[in-house]
């Protein structure tokens, strides 16, 4: 690689990066029309070819979002209407390179995120992987998500796909095949790949997918546009594109976390999701996303694509470390959890029957592990299994160090440990202020696995199935095992995952 700052001339235009231990990154190339204005609402508007070198040495600013994990102010500190943007790191820019593309959909429960966190820097995969990966902004929040009158459904995930476009046109100058993407993401990322899935709209922008413990929640039309009207009302407006365009997107974030947090009183109305204060998913509109994922590869949708799927042994525990609830979790509240989120009248019995020695704390664990992660994740490579399709599924076992050994292998320890950033944002909290040997030998298994299956559709391990449910386990000691929650499985084997329904 020659001395000074790389310039790439893609047909998208020409960008000028900066060099980072030896790899070429060039930050905030916008994929899609800035989403105001007329465009506010709309589907991503592809962007137009510009004129000279522009500077890509910085992130766009974050897509508008509410408070949650104190991501607003990442809006506020940055803004900016050019939302819309992609980050590529590269080893060898050029169109002769012809390396795999691997593409980061970060999660965030589709209210908040951003592709700026310092955890999603590429440049370890990309040196040590010799791949070119990408990272990329979608509209979060009411603004991707809220289902209004007079818009699309699934903006967000429509960012997405023009994001994967934008890859197909333009990848080639920065070193990529356009043949060879991989789209990898996790939580309402996890989410977002298995929605990509079961969407006419990506069919050939991707040849493999990782779904890293995919959240399993997607809304019915129904009880996506009750849960607007409810926001709109914070307004004082009804739910249409009319209506809120001149709503400054910071306050109608602001509307959203009002209602988000007090989501558990409209329990009898939206469920299960108003307990775990859920007011954004990918909503089935029979248009953009006909059915849902478990439904599309259970019919044989995307066998092409090769799949990655897996979930952390103990997804719930951060997330109840956070509510404050880890440790304090009473006979009451496990046994509302077990009613609420277990598959079926019986779960309750048969949580307690297959986890005699549980007390209230795992119960509570368990079962909104199984509902929110777990048992989502593990559907999709049996339903893809089902149709004779192919599935790679793992399990995350090794606990995280951070806060005392509390954790476990929590929600969310993965993404540092495929990144390979085990020294900067917010993986502290997770592993330590200097993380231990250990976290490096399972992050370069784990990185390994990932441009592996980029590179030549294998992580290194048997593909899943139905008799010896073979997966890989990533621990200090890694091993091929069969999949070691099989209680849960069985219990939620005949669950359907269906699009979450208006109740009242």
């Amino acid at each position: 690689m020659t001395a000074g700052a790389p310039v790439v001339d893609a047909p998208a235009g020409a960008v000028r990066g900066a060099r980072e231990g030896g790899v070429a990154v060039f930050r905030g190339i916008p994929f899609a029309e800035p989403p105001v204005g007329v465009r506010r609402f709309g589907a991503p508007a592809r962007v137009g070819r510009w004129d000279g070198v522009r500077d890509a040495t910085a992130f766009g600013p974050p897509p508008p979002q509410g408070g949650a994990l104190g991501m607003g102010v990442l809006s506020r500190d940055k803004p900016g209407d050019d939302w819309l943007t992609v980050n590529v790191w590269t080893p060898e820019p050029g169109p002769a390179a012809g390396l795999p593309v691997m593409v980061w959909i970060q999660g965030g429960g589709y209210t908040v995120g951003t592709a700026a966190l310092p955890e999603y820097d590429g440049g370890r995969l990309v040196r040590e992987g010799g791949v070119v990966v990408v990272t990329l902004n979608y509209r979060v929040g009411l603004e991707g998500f809220g289902h209004f009158e007079g818009a699309p459904d699934n903006r967000g995930l429509l960012d997405q796909i023009a994001a994967l476009a934008w890859v197909q046109d333009n990848i080639r100058a920065f070193g990529g095949d356009p043949d060879r993407v991989t789209v990898f993401g996790q939580s309402a990322g996890g989410g977002s790949v298995a929605a990509l899935l079961a969407m006419p709209r990506a069919v050939g922008l991707f040849r493999r997918a990782v779904a890293q413990s995919a959240q399993g929640t997607f809304f019915t039309p129904e009880l996506a546009a009750d849960i607007a009207t409810v926001c709109a009302a914070e307004l004082g407006l009804r739910p249409t594109a009319a209506d809120l365009a001149e709503v400054a997107p910071a306050e109608l974030a602001a509307a959203g976390d009002a209602v988000g947090s007090a989501m558990a009183r409209r329990a009898d109305r939206w469920g299960p999701i108003a307990h775990r204060s859920v007011p954004y998913s990918p909503v089935v509109d029979g248009d953009s996303l006909p059915t849902t994922p478990w439904q599309a590869l259970a019919a044989g949708a995307r066998t092409d694509v090769g799949l990655l799927v897996g979930h952390t042994r103990n997804e719930q525990r951060l997330l109840s470390a956070l509510d404050g609830l880890l440790g304090q979790v009473t006979p009451e509240q496990a046994a509302a959890a077990l009613e609420t989120f277990g598959p079926g009248p019986d779960a309750a019995r048969r949580y307690r029957d297959g986890f005699p020695a549980a007390g209230p704390d795992e119960l509570h664990e368990l079962v909104l592990s199984d509902w929110l992660f777990r048992m989502p994740s593990l559907h999709l490579a049996e339903a893809r299994t089902a149709a004779g399709g192919a599935a790679h599924v793992y399990e995350l076992t090794w606990p995280a160090p951070g806060m005392g050994g509390i954790l476990g292998a929590c929600h969310g320890l993965d993404v540092p440990l495929v990144f390979g950033n085990l020294d900067r944002g917010q993986p502290a909290l997770l592993l330590g202020e200097t993380a231990p040997p250990e976290a490096e030998a399972v992050s370069a298994r784990l990185r390994a696995a990932w441009t592996s299956f980029a590179t030549h559709g294998d992580p290194g391990w048997p593909p899943y199935d139905a008799e010896q449910r073979l997966i890989r386990q990533f621990d200090t000691t890694p091993a091929v095992v069969p999949y070691p929650e099989e209680t849960s499985r069985r219990i939620w084997q005949d669950h359907t995952f269906a699009a979450l329904p208006l109740l009242g």
